[in-house]
């Protein structure tokens, strides 16, 4: 499932499946590693965490309140960290370790 958040002129989409939010995210990075960036922050008050991808003209978003999915979050940050240090990747696009 997918649903749009806030205004602005960037595209911003939750992707609420894990699986299909790590596809787009690699996708977005492939297609412009130059501009894609990403970030997470913890909202404290409602103990979630947000990851966020863009390329300054799409905006990818996943939440979740699940412990279990910071390893999916690190999973996702390990392939991005490889790629942007052109380091030869270990990690394949969809893996779900």
């Amino acid at each position: 499932k997918e649903g749009r958040a806030g205004g602005g002129e960037v595209g911003m989409v939750y992707i609420e499946e894990w699986d299909q939010f790590y596809a787009a995210a690699c996708a977005l990075f492939e297609g412009d590693p130059v501009c894609t960036r990403y970030a997470f922050k913890y909202r404290a008050t409602k103990g979630e965490m947000v990851l966020k991808v863009t390329d300054n003209k799409q905006c990818l978003m996943f939440k979740t309140d699940q412990r279990s999915d910071l390893k999916k979050f690190e999973a996702l940050t390990a392939w991005m960290t490889e790629r942007m240090a052109n380091a030869v990747p270990t990690h394949a696009p969809l893996d779900k370790s």
